[in-house]
């Protein structure tokens, strides 16, 4: 079968920059200005920021936007099986003609100068975007928020700000705060700003930064909160407490995720959103490789019957705490087996730290060749440092079978990268 003609497309777009990474706005600003400014064509933007649960939050506002017959857009990063996830478009990936045909122009608009993938393909995004009626476009930072290629747009409708952790150090700064300075580089302005639950620090430079460039400012702990309720959430404001259903994601942390949503859809007033709608979104909401249950594939038929498999893209400290509580609440009686794949930019103990305290055994796997991963002999070492038994696997087929080969019902959880996720999902979603 003949490849598609955007994978010709993105594979030349790979090679303009050498940096996977290179924090600016000054190309991505040029080739706006080249294809006409289409970020100031898009529909009123929801842009978000934060180190986890942006996707998950933006999953659960759009289930409530389309609940109510509203037409959303959405930009996420990065795709776990094919490009075209990333741009949804009236909330389905976006087609092949429209992906194609937006790539060749902002290509042929950038006649060739240095601008790294992200930023060319955000344009993509915006051209793509702009060209498609809608109520709505989600936003999401790739990566840190001031100086990310979507923090183009001059006046986002709604800012949402996720919580901040350690992650991406090496190009957002070494500490908490120094990564929310750069997280709440997006808030613009006028614009009205909702943050989740925070730590104290990044709590502080929110506070200063709102102040700073006159951003209303809702922040969780201070002037929201969100809680579990027996098998639903309330959501507090000092006017009033409302009770929702518990989202359909699973996971303790997106209890956190489904309120940062609420209040979200809540704010978009102009949007009529009722009561039901929003309940709605929270039971119907989706995201793929969130503590997703495998029950197809290659892999699940390879476990012990009885056996459970999980997909988890998580994979910085917060996410492996988020995973350790989650499964701790799961109370599940089978012995918990990880399947366990990094990139070497990851910090594997940290990650792992929380996972060792709930799992009895790990197998570390390597990424592919088109990615930096953790060796699995590395992995599985920095494993045992934590006392958690584990040995190498050549790959996620191998890492199963050694798991089934004791022949006991497990629960099973494949995590540590979204790059992982993508490949397990491609076989077996």
């Amino acid at each position: 079968m003949q490849a598609p003609p955007s994978e010709a497309i993105l594979a030349r777009l790979t090679a303009l920059h050498p940096k996977r990474i290179d924090l600016s706005l000054g190309r991505i600003e040029r080739l706006l200005a080249a294809l006409g400014h289409p970020e100031l064509r898009l529909p009123p933007v929801v842009h978000i920021a934060g180190t986890n649960g942006k996707g998950s939050t933006l999953a659960m506002l759009a289930a409530m936007l389309r609940a109510s017959g509203r037409r959303v857009h959405r930009y996420i990063s990065p795709h776990l099986v094919r490009f075209a996830e990333r741009i949804l478009l009236d909330d389905a990936p976006i087609a092949e003609d429209r992906l194609a045909d937006a790539l060749a122009r902002c290509e042929r608009a950038n006649a060739g100068q240095p601008i790294t993938f992200f930023e060319i393909t955000t344009a993509a995004a915006f051209l793509a975007m702009g060209e498609v009626p809608a109520d709505l476009v989600l936003l999401e930072t790739g990566l840190g928020g001031r100086l990310d290629a979507t923090n183009v747009v001059p006046r986002p409708r709604l800012v949402l700000i996720s919580p901040i952790s350690m992650d991406h150090e090496a190009h957002l700064g070494a500490t908490i705060a120094a990564i929310a300075g750069e997280k709440a580089g997006i808030l613009k302005p006028g614009a009205a700003t909702i943050a989740g639950p925070q730590r104290p620090e990044a709590a502080e430079v929110l506070i200063a930064r709102a102040a700073a460039v006159g951003a209303p400012l809702l922040l969780h702990g201070r002037d929201w909160s969100v809680r579990a309720e027996r098998g639903a959430i309330s959501v507090s404001t000092p006017l009033a407490t409302t009770r929702w259903p518990a989202p359909a994601l699973a996971g303790v942390h997106q209890i956190e995720n489904a309120g940062l949503a609420v209040m979200a859809a809540q704010a978009l007033h102009e949007l009529g959103l009722d009561a039901a709608t929003i309940a709605r979104g929270l039971r119907e909401a989706r995201w793929p490789a969130r503590l997703q249950w495998l029950s197809r594939g290659p892999l699940p038929a390879a476990l012990t019957p009885g056996s459970t498999l999980l997909l988890d893209g998580g994979h910085n400290p917060a996410a492996g705490e988020a995973l350790a509580a989650s499964l701790r609440a799961m109370a599940d009686p089978r012995p918990l087996r990880l399947v366990v794949g990094m990139l070497t930019t990851k910090d594997a103990a940290a990650f792992l730290r929380p996972l060792a305290t709930v799992a009895e055994d790990l197998h570390a796997v390597p990424l592919g060749p088109e990615h930096d991963g953790w060796p699995p002999v590395a992995l599985a070492d920095a494993a045992r440092a934590l006392g958690l038994a584990a040995r190498a696997a050549a790959s996620p087929s191998e890492a199963i079978a050694a798991i089934a080969a004791d022949g006991r019902p497990s629960l099973v959880l494949i995590c540590g990268s979204l790059y992982l996720a993508g490949t397990v999902l491609a076989e077996n979603g």
